[in-house]
């Protein structure tokens, strides 16, 4: 009698098991869109046991390539050929032993063709915020149920502190009236971590979801409004991005599709809430391996296999499931919400075939899009190495732009130091860019004097003559210049106690902030002084080709004095700087040059007028901006 028990139970479990009705939990991406040159779209099903699903479509100009069973049963990758498919909502059955599950997806049309798609250039100024740390214009989402838990508490630098998308949205005049014509938001994706794992919770570098805008931010919808508005405002949007690791509440992580998609995937077996333990490998952050043709196979494995921290496992772009779905995936953001480029992080730790592919994909798609990739090594020829078409490198990388850290590095230290006839102060930005016969395309790299991984510029102080000196250099060299919020108002801070402390909350963007940086009335003298500087040069540089299209002459700095100049079209500005801080003469015959038969040039930094057909004397660590 057991025995026969048994036997129906069996049975039944069979019968129960042919007769289950397929689940779908989740379809990524949901939508896609009719006319895309490349007609190949990736599914990625989510639902219990969907693996043995069989998979059919009747829509005209849609055909199945490829139903694909991961080895988790609980995927299901259908891959779909397009070509010639009209927008309008295509249905899908999915059979699961005698049940059957129908669904559809929306196969929108496009707004324009991708070649209309305009990304950010060296005529434009990019301005890097934190949405976390920037304004707070909805406080009904500080606290958002279902999210795991976090605190709202602005007395801590490392916890959030309610800044939205709606906040910045609500200041968009402000961009305008400084001079700004491109808005970086680190990530806004999805970042579902306690505060228990720190390191990712505010700033959204370990994402959740990525096809959500995080709700501690706001919505989808809220991040189009947003960019529609900017786009009104003049403003171009920069999304950021991460290939390279996702975080550790991803449900990848719980329910691996693959046992590759991960590095070391068998930590997270072991341990998958982020703990290091004994099997643990963490990246070295030496990145000089994956260039360095002496490099052994243990330092390039370090780099790029193992995981940037515990809470950030490391995705494997080597499988290419995978990476076809994080570059459709940056698809559906600059088709679903218009942005105008994208800033990826940590490029050199991720696999570079396989960023490599995604770049001629995404370029292919959109050839006037632009991406810039964070390339952190200070010298020259390593970031040279990274861009499109560059010769320095075996494989192209097809990257347009790549991120100047080299400047970065050789300004900070100059700013502490008088410049001399050899190596010290501003000698030291100028044999930085005597390499610049390196890059395929100088324009095409992003510099900055500073950002939220670094000190601010300022420091602890309020150091205005100097940073005045590393923001007429930034804005006016052939680079794409890369601005971080509250330079323009002194905002200071280093991290020694605290990343938070270089990332502090914009005065005036939070209920009870008693004072008001968005206002002139709010902002203090010393703000408006450094708010005005900074906003005349801006304007000043907004269509202004000499800067952006012109020849680039340096001069070796001479007696404390650096000069660079730029020329176009029968037109000259010369970027003047007594890097030193005793008064200096800038001998004009030295220049004699770029100078010509002129007498008088206007200094756009205060407007007055100089005499250039005799020496010029300079105060300490004076700058001015000769145009002529």
């Amino acid at each position: 009698m057991k025995r026969l028990l048994l036997i129906l139970c069996v049975i039944a479990g069979f019968m129960t098991d042919m007769n289950a009705k397929p689940k779908i939990d989740k379809m990524e991406p949901a939508n896609w869109f009719a006319g895309m040159k490349d007609p190949t779209l990736q599914l990625m099903v989510y639902g219990q046991e969907i693996s043995g699903a069989e998979v059919s479509t009747d829509y005209p100009g849609v055909r199945i390539d490829s139903v694909v069973s991961l080895q988790s049963p609980n995927y299901l990758l259908v891959y779909l050929n397009l070509s010639g498919a009209q927008p309008g909502n295509v249905p899908l059955k999915f059979v699961l032993g005698r049940k059957t599950l129908k669904t559809t997806f929306e196969l929108k049309a496009r707004e324009m063709e991708g070649s209309q798609r305009q990304g950010f250039t060296n005529a434009d100024v990019l301005y890097m915020l934190m949405p976390d740390r920037f304004a707070s214009g909805n406080s009904d989402n500080d606290q958002m149920k279902g999210m795991n838990p976090y605190i709202v508490d602005r007395s801590q630098p490392s916890l959030r502190h309610g800044g939205d998308l709606e906040g910045i949205r609500q200041h968009l005049d402000y961009f305008n009236e400084l001079g700004v014509t491109a808005l970086w938001l680190t990530p806004v994706l999805e970042n579902n971590s306690p505060d228990s794992h720190g390191y990712s919770t505010y700033h959204g570098y370990a994402t959740t979801d990525y096809y959500k805008v995080d709700p501690r931010f706001g919505t989808n919808q809220d991040y189009r409004r947003l960019v529609d508005e900017a786009h009104q405002h003049g403003l171009k949007v920069v999304m950021d991005m991460i290939f390279n690791h996702c975080g550790i509440h991803h449900p990848w992580v719980k329910d691996m599709p693959t046992d590759d998609w991960f590095n070391y995937p068998e930590w997270l077996k072991d341990n998958p809430e982020g703990k290091t333990n004994a099997k643990y490998l963490q990246t070295s952050y030496k990145l000089t391996p994956v260039l360095d043709p002496y490099a052994s196979e243990i330092d390039k494995r370090e780099t790029v296999d193992g995981w940037f921290v515990p809470t950030m496992p490391d995705l494997n772009q080597h499988n290419p499931h995978l990476m076809r779905y994080l570059i459709q995936n940056s698809i559906w953001w600059i088709e679903t919400i218009g942005i105008d480029g994208i800033r990826m992080d940590t490029y050199p730790y991720a696999d570079a075939e396989g960023m490599a592919l995604w770049m001629k994909t995404l370029y292919n798609e959109y050839p006037n899009f632009n991406t810039v990739g964070e390339t952190w090594v200070t010298e020259p020829a390593y970031t040279a190495a990274w861009q499109k078409d560059s010769k320095l490198s075996a494989h192209n990388s097809y990257l347009k732009s790549v991120m100047d850290f080299s400047f970065f590095d050789k300004l900070n230290q100059a700013r502490h130091e008088e410049t001399d006839g050899w190596w010290q102060g501003f000698n030291r930005v100028y044999n930085s860019l005597v390499y610049d016969y390196l890059y395929p395309a100088p324009s095409n790299v992003m510099a900055f004097i500073e950002n939220h991984d670094t000190d601010r510029f300022l420091g602890n102080g309020k150091d205005t003559l100097s940073l005045k000196q590393a923001l007429a250099l930034l804005l006016t060299i052939n680079r794409t210049p890369q601005l971080y919020y509250g330079t323009e108002i002194l905002m200071n801070g280093t991290k020694e106690a605290s990343d938070g402390n270089v990332r502090k909350d914009f005065p005036g963007g939070f209920p009870g902030d008693t004072h008001n940086a968005f206002t002139r009335e709010g902002r203090t003298q010393a703000e408006n002084a450094m708010f005005d500087w900074c906003s005349r040069v801006l304007h000043w540089r907004q269509g202004n080709k000499v800067v952006t299209e012109g020849r680039q002459v340096q001069f070796v700095p001479w007696k404390g004095v650096y000069v660079i100049a730029r020329q176009h079209k029968g037109k000259t500005v010369l970027t003047v700087l007594n890097g030193t801080s005793k008064p200096a003469v800038m001998e004009v015959a030295r220049f004699a040059e770029v100078i010509g038969p002129h007498t008088v040039a206007k200094d756009i930094t205060n407007g007055t007028n100089v005499r250039i057909d005799k020496n010029v004397n300079l105060r300490p660590r004076q700058t001015m901006i000769l145009e002529f």
